[in-house]
This record gives structure tokens, C-alpha cells and sequence, in this order.
């Protein structure tokens, strides 16, 4: 295997970007069914993160001897890590550096439809639990946030004015939800590790997990790993607190309003523009936002890569304010 310091030093002369005229030729990540729509956008930020990442990744490599490196590219759920992450990954092998790209959504432990059946009966479990336990719960407000749970309303604030005791009901049931969200409870954090240590072990094949979006669509496939320098790994939770083994992990900022926009023009499961999926994009970026300080890059929804002082202010100037 080709040294990785001699590697990861400088963009080669000759090296240009791919031409956009045909983005379908670019390889993208190991997600069953997921659709990756790489645009103008997503170039322009992809060319501003690579240089620095392959200086960043050369630093690394002379300070440590690391000849496998993971870099990690994580943000909301519809910010660009698909399209972003098939590009970086392109880039590395287009100057002679394996690379793959892994889906970090393939490892939950239950598929989407079950993961946000899970979601919602957290919610809705104590959500009611929350109204006994503060003393507040009675049949006929049992009843009326029945009604609203059956139109799929029960999480939305703008009720709670006309019905007292909902936002009791919704504040118990979103912090047992924020209790979930990105926790080993839904995500399978200890595979995710064991993959990553393998990798920097230099084992391989690497059995990787893929999962559909019926109950039996579950499988592994061996993965040649041999000439892999870098795994990156696209996924909301690139930068959380349960992961480990992470060398480089690049934060893609978005607000919840942008992420959930975007996620209308995917094919996502459940109700995108539901008042539950709103509050779970809430609670996800404020995941992400106090993990923030941990990323190596942050890149602003301008394709800029700031400072994280420079990220604090912009969340706090409103257009990404995290509640």
C-alpha cells in the first residue's frame, strides 16, 4: 500500500475538479435506494474542503505515522453529506488515493418505517406519562390529544394555546425523545467502532451492513478494503460522542427549516413536513450544535469554511439559532 504521508501532501498540478456535465459517473455511498442528486452547490463546497482536508489529513499522518485515516461528514439530515462525501471520495481516488465512502444510515438498529414508529411512541408514551406525573391528566384530555395524534398534530406548538395541558404533554414527550435521538438506544454504535478499528488495523475484507426499507431487507457485503487509505463516512451522527475512531470529522451547517426543505425532494420516509418531523429536526440539530466544537472543519451554508467563533455567531444571529 502506498504510503499515505507521500500522499497526502499537495493537490497534484494536473488535478481538476469533474466536470458536472455527467455527475451520474461519480460513485456514491453504500445506502440501498438513496438518492444523490449532486449539483453546482455541492461541487463548489466540495472543492473548498479538499485541499484543506488533504493538508489537514498530511499533518495528521506526519504527526502520528496513521496510514488509514477516517474522515467523517456529518450535519442535518439534508444538508449535502451524500453528495458532498461522493465527491470528496472521488477527489482521493482521482489523485491516487483509495478511498470509500460509507453510509453511517445503514446501522441503526431498526429500519426507517420501525426506527420512526419508535420515534413516535417515545414521544407519545411520555407525553402522557409527563401529564400524569405533573398531576394533569384526565379522559377527556386523553381524548382531545388522541384526536390530534390521529391527525398527526399532537407534536404541533401552535395548539397548546387552545388546548391546556398539550404543552406539558409535548415537553415530557420531546425530552424523552431527545433521550433517543442519536444514543446507542437507536443507533449501533459499537458496529460502527468495530468497522472503524478494523479498518485502521488494515483487516479486510470489512463485512459491511446495508439495510433496505422492508424487515427483511438486511444484509452484509464484503468489502475489499486492501487499497482503502480513507474511509469516509457520510452521517448525521459523523461527530457524536459515542463514536470513536474518528481522525477528521467536517461539519456541514444547516437549520432545521433547511434541512427539512431539502429532505422533501428526497425519497425519505414518514411525513417530512409534519409537525413530529419538525420537532425531531430540532432536537437533531441541537445534537449537532453541541457537538460542534469537536469538528475539525465547519462549513457554513455559504460554502465558507469558518472558525467555530465564527459559527457561534451566525447561530446566534438568528438564521441557524438552536433553541
Amino acid at each position: 500500500m502506498k504510503p499515505v504521508q507521500s500522499a497526502f501532501q499537495t493537490i497534484p498540478a494536473s488535478w481538476h475538479p469533474p466536470a458536472m456535465d455527467n455527475p451520474s459517473a461519480i460513485q456514491t455511498g453504500d445506502m440501498p435506494g438513496d438518492q444523490v442528486n449532486i449539483g453546482p452547490g455541492h461541487l463548489a463546497k466540495a472543492n473548498v474542503i479538499f485541499p484543506v482536508l488533504l493538508e489537514r489529513l498530511g499533518s495528521l499522518q506526519n504527526n502520528t505515522g496513521q496510514e488509514r485515516v477516517v474522515v467523517a461528514i456529518h450535519g442535518g439530515s439534508g444538508v449535502g453529506k451524500s453528495e458532498i462525501g461522493s465527491l470528496l471520495t472521488h477527489y482521493f481516488n482521482e489523485i491516487g488515493i483509495g478511498a470509500y465512502l460509507m453510509s453511517g444510515d445503514n446501522y441503526p438498529h431498526r429500519i426507517p418505517q420501525f426506527n420512526d414508529a419508535e420515534r413516535l411512541r417515545i414521544f407519545r408514551e411520555y407525553g402522557i406519562k409527563g401529564l400524569a406525573a405533573a398531576g394533569l391528566f384526565t379522559p377527556d384530555l386523553n381524548r382531545a390529544i388522541q384526536a390530534l395524534q390521529d391527525q398527526d398534530r399532537d407534536a404541533d406548538p401552535s395548539l397548546t394555546a387552545t388546548l391546556p395541558g398539550l404543552d406539558t404533554y409535548q415537553a415530557a414527550g420531546r425530552r424523552a425523545l431527545a433521550g433517543y435521538l442519536g444514543t446507542s438506544h437507536e443507533i449501533d454504535f459499537a458496529e460502527v467502532n468495530q468497522i472503524i478499528a478494523q479498518f485502521k488495523a488494515g483487516n479486510t475484507p470489512l463485512f459491511l451492513k446495508r439495510m433496505g426499507r422492508q424487515e427483511h431487507e438486511l444484509w452484509y457485503e464484503p468489502v475489499d478494503f486492501a487499497a482503502i487509505q480513507v474511509l469516509v463516512i457520510e452521517w448525521t451522527h459523523g461527530n457524536n460522542d459515542n463514536l470513536a475512531g474518528v481522525d477528521i470529522p467536517v461539519l456541514l451547517n444547516s437549520t432545521p427549516q433547511e434541512t427539512l426543505a431539502h429532505r422533501r425532494s428526497r425519497n425519505r420516509d414518514g411525513a417530512v413536513d409534519s409537525p413530529f418531523t419538525t420537532m425531531v429536526l430540532e432536537i437533531e440539530q441541537k445534537l449537532l450544535h453541541s457537538q460542534a466544537s469537536k469538528a475539525s472543519l465547519i462549513v457554513s451554508k455559504a460554502g465558507e469554511i469558518v472558525s467555530y467563533e465564527a459559527y457561534l455567531k451566525a447561530m446566534q444571529e438568528g438564521s441557524g439559532e438552536v433553541r
